[in-house]
């Protein structure tokens, strides 16, 4: 749905996404958006790589869009766009408080809504419109419903954050959230690279694994979906080892909802370019364990991984990992993002990226 835009700038387009109640997977997935940005090489995908993002896979259509089907599909999305730039934002009607624009993706808000040199610009024309909307309701009631911003996925210093402050800080008071630490790891030098930069403990750790692993028989199986079909298959499989792993048995992994939809509409967008990255651990013809991820460019982010309980003790996750590590420096994969720091990431992972949501409140 089209509105009108107080900018007369042709190039920069206003569409507002259908909202409303769900619908079946099968049509979520494919359909919604698929007109004009749902598709690997849309200009909101482009725009991701016009400006440094710490965790640019985060950005993209296949994480913000699956997120707003499957967890927040209540919401209209107000989206501008120029060549190349994107302001990417979902609406919350708060009646005569004044409305909250938020991230899509607004639960781990691991993203930036702002993508490319002109994505501070398309914000600023967002709040015009809002405040032109407004102002017969501040004549009436005397109460200002310009929105609070919620810019998600900003690097703490960074040139984007720095122009944000300068840009609307005048006219709005600005908070951050506590940051969050995101930690990666260089594939630089291929696989040998990599493991050169692991404890020796660690390398000699993995090298036993692998040959138990050997011995009981154990192997691993590459998966890329590259169509709906192929998507279905992978992802009932993933959800077949899940079931029996300790997050499916405690009912708080992918199996239970709104995570279900959410990583099988993820994956299904992933098939359209072949981009998941998916690898099941198997045992006497039977999945045991597997690891997913999905491209961004060269850079592999890591989603989720899991093994049945009954293999536990044959440290299937590590071996899922360096399966995984593998198959990418094999690519040519240059980066793996392994999202928010935990404990076990630390033997896996090199550095840390922290993020922060600043928030824009009216004065």
């Amino acid at each position: 749905m089209e509105k009108p835009s107080p900018t007369t700038d042709p190039s920069i387009r206003q569409t507002t996404a259908p909202s409303g109640s769900k619908r079946a997977v099968s049509d979520r997935c494919d359909q919604t958006y698929s007109a004009h940005w749902d598709h690997p090489d849309s200009n909101w995908n482009q725009a991701v790589s016009q400006t440094a993002q710490a965790d640019p896979f985060c950005c993209r259509t296949e994480w913000q869009l699956s997120f707003h089907e499957a967890m927040r599909p209540d919401r209209s999305l107000v989206v501008r766009e120029t060549a190349g730039s994107m302001a990417a934002f979902a609406e919350i009607d708060r009646s005569n408080r004044g409305n909250l624009l938020t991230p899509i993706e607004s639960g781990w808000e691991f993203g930036c809504p702002l993508l490319g040199p002109d994505s501070i610009e398309l914000l600023a024309n967002i709040i015009a419109e809002d405040t032109l909307q407004c102002t017969g309701q501040i004549q009436r009631t005397g109460q200002n419903n310009v929105p609070t911003i919620f810019v998600s996925g900003l690097v703490p210093g960074s040139l984007q954050q720095r122009q944000l402050a300068k840009r609307f800080g005048p006219d709005f008071d600005l908070r951050l959230n506590l940051p969050t630490a995101l930690c990666n790891a260089s594939l630089a030098g291929g696989l040998d690279g990599y493991l050169s930069r692991r404890s020796s403990s660690h390398r000699r750790g993995l090298r036993k694994q692998a040959r138990r692993a050997i011995l009981a028989g154990i192997t691993f199986e590459r998966a890329s979906p590259a169509n709906q079909v192929e998507a279905t298959q992978t992802y009932s499989r993933m959800l077949a080892v899940e079931s029996a792993s300790w997050k499916g048995i405690g009912a708080c992994g992918m199996t239970v909802q709104p995570s279900r939809d959410f990583y099988d509409c993820m994956l299904r967008r992933l098939a359209v370019s072949e981009s998941a990255r998916v690898i099941f651990a198997r045992h006497d013809n039977k999945d045991i364990g597997f690891i997913f991820g999905g491209m961004a460019g060269k850079i592999y982010r890591g989603q989720q991984f899991s093994f049945t309980e009954q293999w536990k003790p044959f440290s299937i996750g590590n071996l899922l990992q360096l399966e995984q590590i593998t198959w990418l420096c094999s690519e040519g994969a240059t980066r793996y993002d392994m999202g928010p720091m935990m404990e076990y990431k630390r033997h896996w992972s090199e550095s840390t990226m922290h993020i922060e949501t600043l928030i824009l409140i009216p004065k």
